[in-house]
């Protein structure tokens, strides 16, 4: 399990909040990059390596919005 004592947790600045369907990223602990729904923020934390998690930031830029 991941200390996330020091997460520093931000959303997306494309998230505009209505929709609730938004999510936090915390990357600056050493080695992993956390995910979280901004809903339930106690919910539970998805944990990925930080390249793994690039590549996949990555793609979702390449995908058409509206």
């Amino acid at each position: 399990m991941t200390d996330q004592s020091g997460a520093e947790w931000r959303k997306s600045r494309r998230s505009n909040g209505s929709g609730g369907e938004c999510v936090e990223v915390a990357g600056n602990l050493s080695g992993v990059v956390l995910v979280r729904d901004t809903k339930d923020r106690d919910g539970g934390t998805l944990t990925f390596a930080p390249t793994p998690w690039r590549a996949f930031v990555d793609f979702a830029k390449q995908i058409p919005t509206g």
